[in-house]
């Protein structure tokens, strides 16, 4: 709900708006008002999503997810909604929160309470209601967590884990909670099973590479409305984002400049025909940053101080430390000049950053397209029923799903796209399995 002040009639008294969210006994949403446009939205997503519809179906007659409880801290988005609403036609009971302070679609947030959905998210959150809300999540006392980024897991970790016993294994989304729960199973302190639907190709690929790419420009051009063409973009990690958002700025015109620590990705930015140099060099000529790491302060202070007049940086790792904001803001204090665009004075210099620095695919824009997330999401329904499937059988490691599930998933996406592929003939199947024939 908006409230609206006429602040000049009052000059002298200080407005503060308090906390005007909708409130039940299992939500908290900015305006459950906001349900009429969000179910609109569901709508355009689900006939996008034709894949994970499949999946529904089919979980709709089989109900694999039986009594499961399954917590979820996710980006509340249009997606979103259709991948819990395909875990509740599974049969499982669902509470979700989100997974970044700016990536709710209160919209959306709005329709999953009208439904009677857990779920306790809005766009702008504080930290202490971030972390509230997961600790709801976490009181719901699921036995299937999925998480993008590791905080529910984290939390649950280090300061849940009499509820450990009753977790059958839990599903992680991006790939810095893949990071983070590698470093976890490392230090053996990784208490139940992780499966990384982050690393499915029909994931890593499609979404990382496709939908980053796409997003995150458009995060970018919703908060700055900036020319791409003739501009040099640097783009500061070369995995699957970093891929995908070179060749899109690099389609719009770009000059693209990558910074890279990994000496095979740099000499694969070099390969596909960009320029390659540390980011010391790069600030200096760059015009528009993007960072796609996954690490903490890729663009540090000092790489700032060197950047050109009006520079604009921007982040789509899913974190809002790649970016040091804070010694940033040490130096100057930030002027907001549009609703997702800030602008700091360094030196005499303007430079303008987007999204405070969080996810600006996210934070400016909707995310993924529907599409995108249809494959992604498939990884996560059916990474809940392969757990349960396995309940006891898999070790408290981080591990993949088994390619022939990945495979399943790259199949239901071609058939909703009405493609054709070819089949293997027997004398083909038989001469890739032998190695009698040669020259």
């Amino acid at each position: 709900m908006e409230i609206y002040i006429n602040i000049n009639k009052f000059p002298n008294v200080k407005v503060i708006i308090g906390d005007f969210m909708d409130k039940g006994k299992n939500y908290e949403v900015k305006d459950i008002k906001l349900a009429g446009q969000g179910r609109l939205n569901l709508e355009i997503a689900e006939s996008r999503m034709q894949a994970l519809m499949k999946v529904k179906e089919r979980f709709e007659k089989e109900k694999p997810l039986k009594g499961v409880r399954v917590g979820l801290a996710l980006h509340v988005t249009k997606e979103t909604g259709i991948l819990v609403r395909t875990l509740i036609a599974g049969g499982a009971e669902v509470a979700i929160t989100g997974c970044n302070p700016l990536s709710t679609q209160d919209d959306v947030a709005a329709v999953l309470a009208e439904e009677g959905i857990k779920v306790w998210a809005y766009k702008g959150e504080t930290k202490e209601d971030y972390y509230r809300y997961l600790n709801n999540v976490i009181s719901f006392k699921p036995n299937i967590t999925i998480d993008d980024g590791c905080d529910l897991v984290s939390e649950i970790h280090k300061k849940h884990q009499n509820l450990i016993k009753n977790i059958i294994a839990g599903c992680e989304e991006t790939t810095t909670g893949i990071i983070r729960l590698r470093a976890m199973e490392k230090d053996k302190a990784l208490k139940y099973p992780m499966i990384a639907v982050n690393d499915n190709n029909t994931k890593h690929l499609l979404d990382n590479f496709y939908g980053t790419g796409q997003s995150t420009i458009d995060g970018i051009l919703r908060a700055t409305n900036v020319l791409f063409a003739g501009k040099n973009v640097v783009v500061v990690g070369y995995g699957s984002c970093g891929k995908g958002v070179s060749l899109r700025a690099k389609g719009m015109g770009s000059n693209v400049i990558v910074t890279e620590t990994d000496s095979f990705r740099a000499l694969q930015a070099a390969l596909d025909g960009y320029r390659v140099m540390p980011m010391k060099e790069a600030a200096k000529i760059g015009d528009i940053f993007i960072t796609v790491t996954g690490n903490k302060n890729v663009i540090d202070i000092s790489h700032i101080k060197s950047m050109k007049d009006r520079a604009i940086l921007a982040n789509s790792g899913h974190f809002d430390a790649e970016i040091n904001i804070k010694e940033l803001k040490n130096i100057s204090k930030p002027r907001r000049v549009r609703p997702f665009l800030e602008e700091y004075n360094v030196n005499g210099k303007k430079i303008f950053i987007c999204g405070e620095g969080r996810l600006i695919n996210l934070a400016a824009a909707e995310g993924h397209p529907s599409e995108v997330m249809s494959t992604s999401f498939c990884g996560q329904a059916l990474a809940c029923e392969y757990a349960v499937k396995n309940k006891g059988k898999i070790p408290n490691k981080v591990i993949q799903l088994p390619a022939e599930i990945d495979d399943h998933i790259a199949q239901l996406q071609i058939e909703a796209m009405g493609i054709e592929k070819d089949t293997l003939t027997i004398e083909q199947k038989k001469y890739l399995e032998s190695w009698q024939e040669g020259t």
